[in-house]
């Protein structure tokens, strides 16, 4: 889809200093105005994904930059790209498309470098009411930053210079004469969309437009009109006047996250955000950034209505930089594991999609997650083990949420007894909740990740049940051993998709796990006693599940591939490594039940 097939899609023409630009609008006038800048070398149909979404809220215009897309080039290129003269044309387009209220940029690229510009110079002060940047540092906070790096040289200070010096060798090339022109409009042109696609995982389709050999040709400008004056020579005033946030993808090959250290000395009203992925996130994942502006421009915009002083606005939880806005989903989440993993990725700042076979319970997780702190939670009511419910619970998600950024396999039932008096319909059940429930998370959401290409992360609850053998429950470490490999399989093959895959590897945790257990070879009354008496003893030893899902947290975060909870569990772990006969042993003692 195109950005002229969008419903409600205008256009108009904003002259300013010489040349014409092209400005669409989409959605309501009347609401706040939200300004999205592109970077190089695109034009304004980079943001068509991102616009179709702000579009249901806000007021959204985009403008191709000089010399872009439908806007006219200066005459002649040289010097016709300056910051100056690039602040000129945003405040010409804020002017015709909000005269009487200041509006939100939002900036990717050299969208956000020339933003950066206008969000420091005191002449756009008032007409901007927040900024957000993606990919696309301050040319004077980056001359800054070199020269602090080359005043006082250490290893780890030097090392950051060279790194970035080796992402920015694409500077050093556009800044030759001619060469880049040649290519642009030769077989770089050409071969660019098909490269995007294999490097970056940029969906195929009416990006890049047929203007790109032009706008890259002219966009060199950009850089030979700025980038070695401003780093040589760097404002020393460049504070912003307005709330910023700030996005990072952390897989971008262009720029090293160490260039926004300190960030806070220029921007005192910073939120950071940090994103898996790589350069082109306005095309790869739009979801989660129309989330992160829709939050922030409101929460200012709220702010503005009070009469409050405009400030930055984030969930304030851990890692809430690094889940904020996030679409996680958990399963077996009506209760016990799931409902705390669930509440701590909402206290991150995370969207949360709450799935258990329990309806009501599923509702509750999602309830309480938004007071805690998530933008938007959701509860569907789903039996992991049925193949065609999870794959229409995948499409459904997909659709109306986006693609899943963390997904956890935590559903699981618990059954004891000895394998003779388990019966082959115990054992189905144990293995279609506890492993195949797992598998069709990890095979249906999974193939979803690997197909975006932006990466992710699977999380599976397996148990230290799965290296710890015991007599008394030949079933249920079966299915969470299962779980055990899958997860060490699937981490092999989705490396290279830059997906992560953690098994946990709980001990004794208090949920209620215990009260619906199937004790298998007793009647219904001795059951009851059993799964009281198990109940008993899992609340004496009472350790809460909420240190679990810190785990879990922690386990995504780092990326980390087996993980014990509870100290029992790594004892058993550790000794599955270094003594498994002790194991052997222990696995003859009849548990005292």
């Amino acid at each position: 889809m195109s950005l002229q097939d969008l419903p409600d899609y205008r256009e108009r023409r904003v002259r300013t200093g010489g040349i014409e630009l092209c400005v669409a609008e989409l959605g309501d006038g009347t609401r706040p105005t939200l300004v999205l800048v592109h970077g190089y070398p695109d034009s304004k149909e980079v943001w068509t994904e991102v616009a179709r979404r702000l579009a249901e809220q806000w007021h959204v215009v985009l403008y191709d930059v000089r010399g872009h897309g439908r806007s006219t080039a200066p005459s002649p290129l040289r010097g016709g790209f300056t910051l100056e003269k690039l602040t000129d044309d945003f405040l010409a387009v804020a002017d015709a498309v909000s005269p009487d209220r200041p509006v939100h940029l939002v900036g990717h690229d050299w969208g956000s470098v020339q933003s950066w510009e206008f969000a420091t110079v005191k002449r756009t002060e008032g007409r901007i009411a927040s900024f957000t940047s993606m990919s696309g540092p301050s040319l004077d906070h980056f001359g800054h930053w070199i020269k602090q790096r080359m005043s006082r040289p250490t290893p780890r200070r030097v090392g950051q210079l060279l790194g970035q010096g080796a992402k920015s060798w694409y500077v050093y090339m556009l800044h030759t004469p001619v060469l880049p022109e040649l290519a642009w409009r030769g077989p770089l042109g050409r071969r660019w969309p098909r490269m995007l696609q294999r490097l970056e995982n940029v969906p195929a389709g009416d990006y890049p437009t047929p203007s790109l050999p032009n706008d890259a040709a002219h966009g060199a400008w950009l850089y030979r009109d700025n980038v070695r004056a401003r780093l040589g020579r760097p404002r020393v005033d460049a504070y912003a006047h307005v709330p910023v946030q700030l996005i990072t993808p952390t897989g971008d090959i262009f720029l090293s996250e160490k260039l926004y250290d300190r960030l806070e000395l220029w921007a005192p009203q910073l939120v950071r955000r940090s994103l898996p992925a790589k350069h082109w996130v306005p095309r790869t994942r739009p979801d989660q950034l129309a989330s992160w502006i829709t939050e922030f421009v409101a929460a200012n915009e709220s702010a503005r209505e009070d009469g409050r002083p405009l400030q930055a606005t984030a969930p304030t939880g851990a890692y809430a930089d690094r889940f904020g806005g996030q679409l996680v989903l958990v399963t077996g989440a009506a209760g016990g594991i799931g409902r705390a993993t669930a509440f701590a990725f909402a206290e991150a700042g995370a969207r949360v999609v709450a799935v258990d076979r329990d309806a009501e319970g599923a509702a509750r997780t999602a309830e309480m997650a938004q007071l805690i702190g998530s933008p938007a939670a959701w509860g569907e009511a789903v039996d992991v083990s049925d193949e065609q419910a999870m794959e229409k619970l995948a499409e459904k998600v997909a659709a109306e949420y986006g693609i899943v950024d963390v997904l956890v396999n935590n559903a699981g039932i618990g059954l004891s007894g000895s394998f003779l008096e388990t019966t082959s319909e115990d054992w189905k059940n144990v293995l279609d909740v506890n492993l195949w429930g797992v598998i069709h998370g990890c095979r249906i959401f999974g193939r979803q990740m690997a197909e975006r290409g932006q990466g992710g992360h699977i999380v599976n609850t397996a148990s230290a049940a799965a290296y710890q053998p015991s007599r008394a429950l030949p079933a249920y470490s079966t299915s969470k051993a299962a779980v055990l490999m899958l997860s060490e399989c699937l981490r092999a093959e989705l490396a290279e998709r830059s997906i992560g895959v953690s098994a946990i590897c709980p001990g004794i945790v208090n949920t209620n796990i215990t009260a619906t257990a199937h004790f298998a070879g007793v009647d219904a009354a001795e059951e009851k006693r059993l799964q009281k008496r198990t109940g008993r003893l899992y609340g004496l030893r009472n350790y809460p599940p909420e240190k679990v899902a810190d785990a879990i947290i922690e386990a995504v975060v780092h990326n980390r591939a087996v993980v014990p909870v509870t100290p029992e569990a790594r004892a058993a772990r550790f000794l599955s490594r270094f003594s498994p006969g002790s194991l052997r042993g222990i696995a003859r003692l009849k548990p005292p039940l």
